[in-house]
């Protein structure tokens, strides 16, 4: 009676749809959830619309040590095909713009599709599941969880990343990883807000709340999408895209002004409306409480003179600052905001055609824990999606 083909450790976005597409296939399987909900991350993403997929999945915008290990299970299930699944359950959905598909009423749709799903192929969920005593079996498996001693043939690492521990994420799936003696890739928050000190960390903190589409760069990165100033620091899309590429003590370079040329645009301003004041031409293109916030940081000895009085050279600097604000975070959130963990199981260790260790025949690994890590947008779940069918077409 303790004995399942599969057993799916962690009941998550990627863990759920690996024992749906197991199920379907006749398999008899048991899904283990740590904490007291299924699908906790899934109900509290895109503000609580869940963002599913993408219309526009590309391998470029993953981050892997093996930029190609993704590209597999991606062209094999595709957004297309969960899109197909999400129309089957007649759940409503919208572009919100860049491709990025939410629900129109809630996550609850998306969790109750797959709860649906797992029903409908005899998938056995067990919350409250501590599992401990992981081993390998004479056939397969064996592990004790808080219920009873099981056995099973195929073994599923579903467990997630380190991002948001108050909806139970820990780090068991990576120590299950390491006793099976697999590489493990240094992990570290993605997709996370920044924070700053010093007069930066005041700046940003008597600007909480404003928001403006700004450019963030770095060697390795770019990114045009909106930004917010919070209490602590830098968030919105565009921060929290860049924070995947960032290494503690780099500088971020900040465009306020995307695709426009800063000195052009004050030059202009200057012939046309010398008597003007600085921040009455810039407050047409950023918010006013941004404009004064950089008049008292960049150009306090010009803040009441006109253009017309202002050296070409001042303004040109100032200019370029506008283009290329080079800022300096001084960490980010961390886990406990992270929507991602970069790093994880290295994908050397995987088939990329079925997520199962080459060294450990019928132990299969699938969605965070996977040194896999999509852009803001969707990809994420795509990528759980992905894996997991991949996963439970074989196991």
């Amino acid at each position: 009676m303790n004995h399942y083909d599969v057993i799916v450790i962690g009941g998550g976005a990627a863990g759920l749809m690996c024992a749906i597409t197991a199920g379907k296939r006749g398999r008899n399987v048991l899904v283990l959830e740590g904490s007291n909900k299924i699908g906790k991350k899934i109900l509290m993403s895109g503000g609580g619309r869940c963002n599913f997929t993408n219309l526009y999945v590309e391998p470029n915008r993953y981050l892997s040590a093996n930029p190609h290990f993704c590209k597999s299970a991606l062209s094999r299930y595709t957004q297309w095909d969960f899109i197909d699944l999400v129309v089957k359950h007649d759940i409503p959905y919208f572009d919100k713009g860049e491709g990025q598909l939410f629900c129109e009423k809630s996550s609850k749709d998306i969790l109750a599709m797959l709860e649906q799903e797992c029903a409908d192929a005899n998938v056995t969920i067990w919350l409250d599941s501590e599992i401990s005593d992981v081993k390998p079996h004479e056939t397969g498996f064996s592990l004790n969880c808080s219920r009873t001693a099981l056995t099973c043939d195929s073994l599923v690492i579903a467990t997630g990343g380190l991002s948001i521990p108050k909806m139970g994420a820990s780090d068991f799936g990576y120590k299950l990883a390491k006793q099976f003696g697999l590489n493990l890739l240094e992990t570290k928050a993605g997709l996370v807000p920044f924070t700053f000190t010093g007069i930066m960390h005041d700046l940003t903190d008597r600007l909480s709340g404003v928001s403006l589409r700004a450019t963030l760069s770095n060697a390795r990165a770019s990114f045009t999408e909106d930004i917010l100033f919070t209490h602590r620091g830098l968030s919105g899309p565009a921060a929290l895209q860049i924070s995947s590429y960032w290494e503690p003590g780099e500088i971020i370079d900040v465009d306020l002004l995307p695709g426009t040329n800063a000195a052009e645009l004050l030059q202009t301003a200057k012939q046309e409306q010398p008597k003007s004041l600085l921040r009455s031409i810039l407050s047409e293109h950023l918010p006013r409480a941004l404009v004064l916030e950089l008049q008292e940081l960049l150009w306090p000895d010009f803040a009441e003179m006109k253009l017309a009085e202002i050296p070409g050279g001042a303004i040109e600097k100032l200019a370029n600052t506008l283009n290329q604000w080079s800022l300096k975070p001084a960490a980010t959130e961390g886990y406990r905001t992270a929507e991602v963990t970069l790093g994880g199981i290295d994908t050397d260790e995987l088939s990329s055609k079925t997520m199962e260790v080459k060294k450990v025949p019928g132990l299969y690994c699938i969605g965070e824990v996977v040194d896999v890590t999509g852009h803001l947008g969707g990809f994420n779940f795509q990528w759980a999606w992905a894996s997991a069918v991949a996963a439970g077409q074989v196991v």
